[in-house]
């Protein structure tokens, strides 16, 4: 047995360069092969992003998306709306366990050709690519904004775009500004027409637009973390690549910190690049309420530091 000794540093500063957004990394692959000729640079070391890169990039077969839900979803919407021949989209044992129906159902009465091939309202599905017929729907605003995201992308395909309500508090609101953020950094018509509402109109993605995917902002929040644990009142940490009009809704971790004695400053680097600086500073509250429906991925590392 291996035994390991963990101590926190008496000094905490440096530069780190922080993994690339999961979240935008699989937008932009879907958006990118959507669009015929996008290459996103920078995008994410991770199973998740891998998996659906091999589901977009194989010429036939059955696709294994293992456990990553996000390929499961954002790839069932795209074979269902795209012309390609049938598909059989599988995973895990674990993930053949998951629900999948809201979304299948929402797609089929927009006009998807999709089939359980086992347990009804479960993968694996068999999916018949076509283009959709589109319309209007209505969804639980409580459905996983990644279902929503899933129908959004691949709505300017659709003959008659897509309306979408939703019904409900909506959750995880920032998921879904982001994914409009970025279908509209490449051409698409999507937005918010009403405070539950979504429209997308009919239409093509350019392919002729570069696109670099930003850091993980989630990944920052554990060095905004050790800044406000740290004893080190000169302690200066710099992360590489973030800036502040990000569209990940976690980018709220900075307004957050700032409670617990994390200062940040936003500034460019002498090559360009956009960074910022998070130093140490006195503690404005000795006790944080706080929803984080908006930032789920937020939620562990605020536990850790406010219990510290």
């Amino acid at each position: 047995m291996t035994t390991y000794g963990i101590t926190f540093p008496n000094k905490l500063r440096g530069t780190i360069a922080l993994p690339a957004s999961k979240s935008i990394s699989a937008r932009a692959l879907i958006i990118g092969a959507l669009a015929g000729n996008i290459t996103a640079k920078g995008l994410s070391d991770c199973d998740d992003t891998r998996v659906l890169h091999k589901a977009l990039t194989q010429p036939a077969g059955e696709i294994d998306i293992m456990a990553a839900g996000t390929a499961m979803r954002f790839s069932t919407a795209y074979f269902a709306a795209t012309s390609s021949p049938a598909r059989i989209i599988t995973g895990t044992a674990r993930m053949r366990q998951r629900p999948i129906s809201l979304l299948v159902e929402a797609l089929r009465s927009l006009g998807a050709d999709i089939a359980y091939m086992e347990t009804e309202g479960f993968p694996p599905l068999r999916v018949r690519g076509r283009q959709l017929e589109g319309g209007t729907l209505s969804l639980p605003a409580t459905v996983s904004s990644q279902y929503i995201s899933a129908l959004l992308m691949v709505a300017p395909l659709m003959h008659r775009g897509l309306r979408l309500h939703l019904e409900g508090e909506i959750a995880s609101r920032p998921y879904i500004d982001m994914t409009l953020k970025l279908m509209r950094h490449f051409g698409a018509q999507a937005d918010w027409t009403a405070e539950t509402t979504l429209e997308v109109k009919p239409g093509t993605y350019r392919h002729d637009v570069a696109f670099a995917v930003e850091p993980d902002w989630s990944a920052a929040s554990y060095w905004y973390e050790m800044m406000a644990l740290t004893s080190d009142k000169d302690a200066e940490i710099i992360l590489k690549g973030l800036f502040a009009d990000s569209p990940q809704g976690d980018a709220g971790v900075c307004t957050l910190f700032e409670q617990l004695g994390v200062h940040t400053d936003f500034f460019h680097h002498e090559d360009g690049t956009p960074c910022i600086r998070l130093t140490k500073q006195p503690a404005r509250i000795t006790y944080m309420k706080q929803n984080f429906v908006d930032c789920p991925d937020l939620a562990q590392t605020f536990v850790v530091t406010c219990a510290m």
